[in-house]
C-alpha cells in the first residue's frame, strides 16, 4: 500500500520550495546578510576596548555583538527591527491574491482539501522560512563573534540570544500575518504590498512624529507638580506601546542589555534603595512580559483576521 502524505504537509512543502526559489526571497536574504555582516563589523570595532583583560565592563561581552555600534552603522538589533517587517511583508503580500489572479486558488479548493489547510499552510511555510533565516543569522553572528573575540558566551548570554531570536520571529510573524490579511482583502498584489509598506512606514516614522506633536500639546509645563509630570510621562509611554516596533525595541533592549532594570517612568519611592546591578534572564523576562504579551497578542489577532476573512471569502473560478 502506497503511503499518502497529508495535504497540509504537501502544501507546506510546496510553499517553502516556492519561497526559497523566489528571487524576491533571495534579494531579501542578501540584504539581511549584508546588513548583518556590516553590523557585526561595527560591533567588533566598537568592542575593541571591552575585551581587554582587567576591564570592569567585560561582563556580557558576547551580547554586545547584537547591541554595540561604532556609529557608522546601526547595531544588529536595530537592523532586525527595521528590516524584519520588510521580510514579513515580502513573503506574505501576494500569498492569496496571486493564486486567485492566476486561477490556481479555485482549482486547489476544488480538490478534497479543507479551506483552512491552505491559509494555515501559507502562514506555517512562511513562518518556517523566517524562523530558519533568523536562527541562521543569529548563529552566524555568534560564530563570527566567537572566532573574533575568542570569548565563549555564558549560559545566560546564550539563553538571552535565543530569547531575542524568538521575539524577533514573533515580530516578523506579525507583519507576515498583516500582509497575508491584505493579500486576502485586496485583489491586486501591488495594492496589498503598498498597504503593508504604508502601515510599516506609519509605525516606523509617522507614529513617533504624531506622538511628539501630542506631547508638545499636552505637556504640563515647568510649574507642574511631580504627580502631573509622572502621569504625563506614563501616558506618553503607554501611547508608544501601541506601536509594534516600540514593543519589539523595548523587549529586545531589555533582553540583550541586562543592566536595563525597568521600562517607563518610575517614582522616587520606586527608585529608593535600588542598587545598580544586572538582572537575571528570568527577571528581565518579568520586566518585558507586558511587551511580549502585547506583541504575541497582535500577531494572533492579525492571524485570526486573516483566517476568518479567508474562510468567509467566496472563491470563484475565473
Amino acid at each position: 500500500m502506497s503511503h499518502i502524505e497529508h495535504p497540509f504537509r504537501v502544501i507546506v512543502s510546496k510553499e517553502i520550495a516556492d519561497h526559497i526559489r523566489n528571487w524576491r526571497f533571495i534579494i531579501l536574504v542578501t540584504i539581511l546578510a549584508l546588513t548583518c555582516m556590516g553590523s557585526l563589523y561595527t560591533a567588533l570595532t566598537s568592542m575593541s576596548s571591552a575585551v581587554k583583560p582587567g576591564n570592569a565592563n567585560d561582563t556580557f561581552v558576547f551580547l554586545k555583538l547584537f547591541t554595540a555600534s561604532d556609529g557608522t552603522l546601526p547595531s544588529f538589533m536595530v537592523f532586525i527591527g527595521f528590516l524584519g517587517p520588510l521580510l514579513g511583508i515580502g513573503l506574505g503580500f501576494d500569498a492569496i491574491n496571486s493564486e486567485q489572479n492566476k486561477g490556481t486558488l479555485s482549482r486547489v479548493l476544488s480538490q478534497p482539501i479543507y479551506r483552512d489547510y491552505l491559509i494555515n499552510a501559507k502562514f506555517v511555510a512562511a513562518l518556517v522560512v523566517i524562523s530558519t533565516l533568523l536562527c541562521m543569522l543569529g548563529l552566524l553572528v555568534m560564530a563570527c563573534g566567537l572566532i573574533a573575540i575568542g570569548i565563549p558566551p555564558t549560559l545566560d548570554e546564550f539563553l538571552r540570544m535565543l530569547a531575542f531570536i524568538v521575539v524577533s520571529i514573533f515580530y516578523v510573524a506579525f507583519w507576515l500575518n498583516l500582509s497575508i490579511f491584505f493579500s486576502i482583502r485586496f485583489r491586486q498584489a501591488a495594492t496589498s504590498a503598498l498597504a503593508g509598506i504604508a502601515v510599516w512606514l506609519f509605525f516606523s516614522v509617522f507614529y513617533t512624529l504624531i506622538l511628539n506633536l501630542v506631547a508638545k500639546a499636552i505637556s504640563p509645563g515647568a510649574m507642574a507638580s511631580m504627580s502631573q509630570q509622572f502621569n504625563y510621562q506614563k501616558l506618553m509611554f503607554n501611547l508608544m506601546c501601541f506601536s509594534p516596533n516600540e514593543l519589539f525595541n523595548q523587549a529586545t533592549t531589555t533582553l540583550l542589555m541586562p543592566t536595563v532594570r525597568s521600562l517607563g517612568p518610575l517614582t522616587m519611592q520606586q527608585m529608593q534603595g535600588a542598587l545598580p546591578s544586572t538582572l537575571s534572564l528570568g527577571q528581565s523576562l518579568l520586566v518585558v512580559w507586558p511587551q511580549l504579551t502585547g506583541l504575541i497578542a497582535v500577531t494572533l489577532v492579525c492571524f485570526g483576521l486573516s483566517y476568518v476573512t479567508f474562510m468567509r471569502r467566496e472563491v470563484r473560478a475565473r
